[in-house]
């Protein structure tokens, strides 16, 4: 074990801990804190996967504040979420999360959008290990599932923690609340939870009536939204805030003229409103196209101190470029001096292609006299490559760029339009726009071409061009080039980045090259880049479609071995694969795997392992499976309990199958036509044509509509269970709604109506069925059953008249005439 622990770099852990043995008072441990979460981070750095005696060390000292430090040390949120995993298992040792843990892995997973994490820490946070939290400490964990929209369940935490007396809300707290329930639009919470706080008797200050008028706003009652604007005025709380607030929602849903009524106001009101709201409504304007309100506001924010930015000069100019209006656009650049805000190249772009008789490229290259401007004239010429690269005028963006190239060492031939033109050397940036042009083309060998003078004439080229260039080589399956430019880019010290590397491994991936995979991902790791999912994801997909499925976990557990954590998307993919192979034990341990290794399977991962069960008859397991879903905090799809619907059917079970109909209702997952059509058919099976009818009432009831294979399902096992009558009812619903049968409905009521010694409506079927073609070949199983049914009407008079008919047409096979002697 020492040996070990030498090898993770840390001979400090057992010195530390001994110096922890003799004092747990939180003051004393504060310096050892700071020293074992900086060890304990690197071991778990290493063992991501909570394993390992190193680790186990760590397990008697642990306390809220180091596991708080260690998660906000940690570099991903899957290693914050395994490492909370892990401490959230040593209750052995007295260890329990307290507030604070549960507010810092709550910002973890608020800030990487991992809604499902969040989601599920709060549900045990009250439910499997109830902590209680300040007032303060809830606010700030209601912030984090308002942050990425989980309001509903802010509104549910709040309710629980004071029903279960683990917090007693303040006036912060519902503040956060109504912040959380604004920002989701849910305007009537938010006027439940405000009739909650006066029933308090609480005073409302700015935090709490903001989030209302916000709430309104989002909900377009406006009227309401001015009220409480009022109110607001009257005590002396009107900020900027606000007020922008109440000006944006009007610019967003299109209501300049009031928007720009309320900026007047609050001039009026002295309330100056924040360069960035500034900004947004005149972006705001713009995408109206009211640029006559979008100039009048920027004059303002002009005149009350603030200097545009480049990003504001160009949404202004475009609005001015989309309504036609160059002198105005021109101007407008000109006065980009008077604040020396330099323009940029989309600025030119929209210039020169909102006006395509190149008047404005004259205009724009005759400003550019002195030599010290030469930065803005290239940017021109960027804008004209860029023009012709968005217009498909590739060729001509190439012809320039060599007239730029050649300017600067011989006379070059000029075209008309650039004759009496000064003509600048290109920038990288020039190569660049050209290159991307001809790679989105199609053109990678005249890319690479270019891409080999930019080297000669400007120097080294950016990351960028290097990355779309490897890109471009990858998709196109040059494997050996894109590598070659790789060591080029080294060779140049350019760092790749991780575009880089997943270019390239993607590009093994697609070649199902699974040791080239392998060796990047070493690389990768090396480097600290992460690789794409979808890339791994593709690989395991392309060899279970080949079978080789036992290989794709092999290659997933390679990803594991070397600190990456694979998608579960990739492992729903390698479970299916293992099923087709016929591996479901594999398979299932593969899911009992992941679950104990921490992860969390979603439905689709365990639909993917109850269909390989259902299909080898364990019905049982899979019914474990559907415990283990509810046990996980999950929701079972409509395919999930079709799955098992449809065992229970095969099996016999129609009545289990009909519970479990019963249960979808209940939770809101309503079946669907495949659900039906296969209890239809399992009645059926079972001679229970009366309860197959109810379930298709049902159907219908509930605006499922049967489809082609629902309604020949009801039809054949109608047939099978002598209703032929009925049946052929369901056959002539199916023919209006332009459904076309396969043939074996004809041959199922064929057969049906001669078991019901019904000739006459068996011959009409017959009919039917050799007028549509539908005449089975001699090797067919139905082959019997039509030469019986032709037999049969060849000798009774009331058909073979009929019969002679479809003789003297053509319509039946000579060898049936011959056999039934017509």
């Amino acid at each position: 074990m020492a040996v070990a622990i030498q090898k993770l770099k840390i001979p400090s852990i057992f010195s530390v801990i001994a110096k922890l043995s003799y004092s747990r008072s939180p003051h004393n441990n504060l310096h050892y804190d700071s020293s074992v979460a900086d060890n304990l981070v690197s071991v778990f750095t290493q063992q991501p996967n909570a394993a390992g005696p190193e680790l186990n060390l760590f397990a008697p000292i642990l306390t809220p504040p180091l596991v708080e430090s260690v998660l906000t040390r940690l570099p991903t949120w899957k290693l914050a979420l395994s490492f909370f995993q892990w401490a959230s298992d040593q209750h052995q040792y007295g260890y329990r999360h307290n507030c604070y843990t549960y507010n810092t892995i709550a910002s973890i997973f608020s800030r990487s959008r991992q809604t499902t994490h969040l989601k599920t820490v709060v549900k045990q946070l009250v439910e499997s290990a109830p902590c209680s939290f300040t007032p303060g400490a809830l606010g700030f964990l209601i912030r984090c599932l308002g942050e990425v929209g989980l309001a509903q369940e802010a509104h549910h935490l709040f309710d629980e923690m004071r029903v279960k007396g683990l917090c007693v809300p303040n006036v912060y707290c519902y503040n956060c609340l109504l912040e959380a329930l604004s920002k989701a639009g849910e305007v009537d919470l938010v006027e439940a939870r405000l009739e909650e706080m006066k029933g308090f008797g609480w005073e409302f200050d700015k935090f709490t009536l903001t989030p209302v008028v916000q709430a309104y706003c989002k909900a377009r009652r406006f009227d309401q939204a001015l009220r409480v604007y009022d109110g607001m005025k009257e005590k002396g709380l009107i900020d900027a805030r606000v007020c922008s607030v109440l000006a944006l929602s009007f610019s967003k849903w299109g209501d300049v003229d009031k928007a720009f009524e309320l900026v007047e106001r609050m001039d009026g009101q002295g309330v100056r409103l924040s360069e960035k709201t500034f900004s947004v409504l005149i972006h705001g304007f713009v995408k109206e196209d009211r640029v006559d309100r979008a100039l009048q506001l920027f004059e303002k924010m002009c005149r009350v101190g603030f200097t545009p930015p480049v990003s504001l000069f160009d949404v202004l100019i475009g609005g001015l470029c989309k309504s036609n209006d160059a002198q105005r656009a021109l101007s407008l650049l000109s006065e980009m001096k008077q604040f020396v805000v330099a323009p940029d190249i989309g600025i030119f772009t929209k210039l020169i292609s909102a006006f395509p008789d190149r008047s404005v490229i004259t205009k724009l290259l005759e400003e550019v006299l002195e030599d010290k401007e030469e930065k803005i004239l290239v940017l021109i010429y960027n804008a004209v490559l860029t023009c012709y690269v968005n217009e498909g005028q590739v060729d001509e963006a190439c012809r320039l760029l060599q007239m730029m190239i050649q300017s600067k060492f011989t006379d070059v031939e000029m075209d008309d339009f650039f004759k009496d033109k000064r003509l600048v050397f290109p920038n990288a940036a020039s190569f660049s726009i050209v290159i991307d042009g001809l790679l989105t083309n199609g053109q990678l060998d005249l890319a690479l071409s270019l891409f080999n003078d930019l080297k000669q004439f400007v120097g080294r080229p950016s990351v960028l061009i290097y990355n779309n260039l490897i890109n471009g080589l990858c998709d196109s399956d040059r494997l050996d080039e894109s590598r070659e430019l790789l060591r080029d880019m080294k060779e140049s010290e350019i760092e790749p980045t991780h575009f880089t590397y997943n270019s390239i491994y993607g590009c093994l991936c697609k070649r199902k090259d699974v040791v080239g995979a392998i060796d990047m991902l070493k690389v990768m790791r090396a480097c600290g880049h992460e690789p794409w999912i979808k890339n791994s994801t593709l690989l395991v997909k392309e060899l279970c479609d080949r079978g080789r499925a036992v290989e794709a976990c092999d290659f997933l557990d390679s990803m594991v071995q070397l600190g990456f954590l694979p998608d579960i998307v990739s492992y729903s993919a390698a479970m299916g694969g293992l099923i087709k192979i016929q591996e479901v034990d594999r398979a299932l341990n593969l899911l009992r795997d992941l679950c104990s290794r921490g992860h969390c399977p979603d439905v689709v991962a365990f639909n993917i392992v109850i269909r390989g069960l259902c299909k080898v008859n364990r019905v049982a397991e899979a019914e474990k499976l559907l415990d283990e879903i509810f046990v996980k905090g999950l929701c079972p799809s409509v395919v999930t309990y079709s799955l098992l619907i449809d065992s229970w059917c095969k099996s016999g079970s129609v009545d289990r199958a009909m519970s479990l109909l019963s249960k979808m209702s209940e939770e809101d997952r309503e079946p669907n036509v495949v659900t039906y059509s296969t209890l239809v058919d399992g009645f059926c099976r079972e001679e229970r044509p009366d309860d197959a009818l109810l379930v298709w009432k049902e159907m219908e009831r509930k605006g499922c509509s049967p489809n082609r294979v629902a309604f020949m399902a009801l039809i054949y096992g109608l047939c099978i269970c002598k209703r032929p009558s009925a049946a052929l009812h369901y056959l002539r619903e199916m023919e209006q709604k332009e459904m076309k049968p396969d043939s074996f409905i004809y041959i199922a009521l064929l057969s049906a109506f001669l078991s019901d010694m019904d000739l006459a409506s068996a011959f009409e079927i017959f009919k039917e069925m050799v007028y549509s073609g539908f005449f089975p070949e001699s090797h067919d199983k139905s082959y019997p059953v039509v030469m019986d049914a032709i037999d049969k009407f060849s000798k009774d008079h009331r058909t073979s008249s009929g019969m002679k008919v479809l003789s003297e047409e053509g319509k039946l096979p000579t060898h049936c005439l011959i056999n039934v002697g017509l």
